[in-house]
Order: C-alpha cells, then sequence, then structure tokens
C-alpha cells in the first residue's frame, strides 16, 4: 500500500497537478419553495457582496409550482457559480439544507434564505472568522444587540420567534443569543460529520446543528437587522411549530426518540381522545358495534392527522391516499390485536392491570409507527 505522501508525488510525478487551493471556498445553500420572483435578486446581491472571493450559490428547490428552479436554471445557464438541486416528492428546509451542504465541496458553508431577509453583506466577515480559526460556527444574530434588530417580523411571528428563541436556549444552555436564526456559516467538514445526527424534518436546522453537537463547537455570533420581506410568502404556520417542538423533544432525549416518532404519538394520544368521543356518541348502537365504529373512527382521524403533519414531506392524496388509508387501518388493526394479546399476556402472569395496559399499548404503538412508515409512507 503507498503511503499518502507518496501516493501524491507518484500524481506529481506523472505531470498530475497537486493544488491544495480548492476552486470554491465558500458555497451558499438557500432552500426555496415558491421564491420565483427573489432569485435574480437574492444572486446579485451575492455577486455585489462576494466580490474577490471563490464562492458559488446552491438552490435547493422543493418543486415550487411557481417556476424557481426554472428561474434558478436560466440564471446558472449564464453563470457557473450558480447550480439548482431540484428536490422532487420530499419537503422540509431542514432537509434541503443537509442536501445542499453535503453537495459541498467547499470548507465553508453559509445557510440563508431567499427572502432577502439575511443581510448578506455579513458573509465575508463571517468567512473570516472561520478563516482565522476562531470558531467553527458563526450565527449571524437577530438579537444579539437590541431587540429592535428584528425588525422584519409581523407582531404573531415576533412572538413565535422570541418563544422558541427562549425554548432553545433553555434546553441547549449555550452561549448563543438566536440558536435558531436561519443565518449561519459553518466549517463543511464539521457539518459533514454532524449529518448523519440531524433531523430531515422541520425548519430549525441551526438548533439541531447545535444540539448534535453536544456542546463541542466553538461558537461566534455577529448582529444583524433582520429586514422586512419584499415578495412571497413566509413558510411558517402551526405545523412547522409542531415539527419545532418535536424536535426539542427529540433533542431532550438525546435522540432515543426521534422527532417523527414523537408526533406519531402525539397523534396518536388525539386518536384516543376521538374514539372515547365517538363511543359515548354511538352508544346507542349497542357496545360491540359502537366500539368498532369508534376504532375505525379513530384510525381514520390518525390517519389523516399524519399525512398533514407527522408526514407532511411525504403527504399522499388522490388514490395513493385512499391506498395508503387501506394499509393504515389494516396494520394498525394487527396491533390492536398484538396490543390485546400483550396486555393478557402480563395480566395471565399476575402483572398489575395498569401495567397489563401499559405494555399492550406500548407494543402497539411502536408496531404502527414502525410499519406504518414502512408500508404507508
Amino acid at each position: 500500500m503507498i503511503a499518502a505522501p507518496q501516493l501524491a508525488e507518484s500524481f506529481q510525478a506523472r505531470g498530475a497537478a497537486a493544488d491544495p487551493v480548492p476552486l470554491v471556498e465558500l458555497t451558499v445553500v438557500v432552500p426555496t419553495l415558491n421564491e420565483r420572483a427573489n432569485i435574480w435578486p437574492l444572486i446579485g446581491r451575492l455577486r455585489e457582496a462576494l466580490v474577490g472571493l471563490r464562492w458559488q450559490i446552491i438552490v435547493v428547490d422543493d418543486d415550487s409550482g411557481d417556476g424557481t428552479a426554472e428561474q434558478v436554471k436560466a440564471v446558472a445557464g449564464g453563470d457557473v457559480r450558480v447550480q439548482c438541486l431540484r428536490r422532487v416528492g420530499r419537503r422540509g428546509l431542514a432537509g434541503a439544507v443537509i442536501e445542499g451542504a453535503l453537495a459541498s465541496s467547499a470548507p465553508y458553508v453559509a445557510v440563508m434564505d431567499a427572502d432577502l431577509q439575511h443581510d448578506e453583506t455579513l458573509l465575508p466577515a463571517m468567512l473570516d472568522r472561520l478563516r482565522r480559526g476562531d470558531a467553527d460556527l458563526v450565527v449571524a444574530s437577530r438579537y444579539m444587540t437590541a431587540p429592535n434588530t428584528a425588525t422584519g417580523f409581523g407582531r404573531w411571528r415576533a412572538v413565535g420567534s422570541r418563544l422558541a428563541t427562549g425554548l432553545a436556549r433553555r434546553v441547549l444552555r449555550a452561549q448563543v443569543t438566536d440558536p435558531v436564526s436561519g443565518f449561519f456559516m459553518i466549517r463543511r467538514q464539521v457539518f459533514d460529520t454532524l449529518a448523519p445526527r440531524l433531523s430531515p424534518s422541520g425548519f430549525k436546522i441551526l438548533f439541531d446543528i447545535i444540539a448534535s453537537s453536544r456542546g463541542r463547537l466553538r461558537i461566534s455570533e455577529v448582529a444583524y437587522t433582520f429586514s422586512p420581506r419584499l415578495d412571497g410568502r413566509s413558510k411558517l404556520d402551526g405545523k412547522v411549530a409542531l415539527d419545532y417542538l418535536g424536535l426539542v423533544l427529540s433533542k431532550v432525549t438525546r435522540d432515543v426518540v426521534s422527532p417523527r416518532a414523537l408526533m406519531f404519538a402525539l397523534v396518536g394520544s388525539s386518536g384516543l381522545v376521538v374514539h372515547l368521543t365517538a363511543l359515548k356518541l354511538m352508544l346507542g348502537l349497542g357496545f360491540e358495534r359502537a366500539q368498532l365504529l369508534a376504532a375505525v373512527v379513530a384510525m381514520t382521524s390518525n390517519y389523516v392527522i399524519n399525512n398533514s403533519l407527522t408526514y407532511r414531506d411525504r403527504r399522499q392524496a388522490g388514490l395513493r391516499m385512499l391506498a395508503g388509508y387501506g394499509r393504515f387501518c389494516l396494520l394498525c388493526g394487527l396491533g390492536l390485536i398484538a396490543n390485546v394479546a400483550v396486555a393478557a399476556m402480563v395480566r395471565g402472569h399476575g402483572g398489575p392491570w395498569w401495567l397489563a395496559g401499559a405494555a399492550g399499548a406500548g407494543v402497539s404503538a411502536c408496531w404502527n409507527y414502525l410499519t406504518t412508515a414502512m408500508a404507508v409512507w
């Protein structure tokens, strides 16, 4: 086996160029969903801000219906620094950032939104901090100096952002003023190391990065003013908030339970409420018939909610939704049988009723989650 230095020398001896300087020093990853109108302005701003640097932009588009990917490719036709990664059948900002960053070979990767609310003029200063070796991660913070640095929020979004930031700081216990910022820069090798631990669902990828590093990252911050959105609509909604809460709970458990599994469990809990409510309303039909119909109603509720929230990035529609619903009911029905069997076994061996019930519920919950994840979504 040839040692690494000898291997390099052998290439040089044959005339191969050994240039340690990367062709691209900085990759800017921009996740998009229906941001067509902002593509030209964004790339124009990056061209001005990054003069003299070896950079590229990878726009990761979640199959936008407004032609965002086509617009990026039109720009890329005249600028080799622009690339488009179009994702079909996959959704989610975190997943888009992960795929874009992993596609980079540059030593540094920046992440920012396409909505023009992030200050691209900070990128050279952020890059300089990483170059000097002062940090592994540089966060552009909306809250580093004063509350008025976040002027681009609407009233309710400002409240939500403050709550999300406060929760993240309590969980992380890190000296970061804005751990849910969408604007940051990281060493690409560090990101590559952390990538297998990151969740592809949700919006708060920075929180996930910091939590997954478990205190081993050197973090620096720069202050910036969060500007108002010029075009398009914010993607933040109640579903994003639920995704975030699931991610936080997952990190609290040290990734023992995934955000998707936690969401599935919460939906299952809501199904119990639905089941009991439906059972109460239909008792006039006789208990056995009411129990069966209530189970069908609860499974239907669970499927619809899981399809909309838990698996929003794999959401089914049309005939696929009907087929998925059939498989979901079949698998959950088998889970119900397992529930009863395990509970009866524990009770038959002298276990208390609450332990028997919990054991049965736990087995059926695991069965339902694992089997539906593989066979339905």
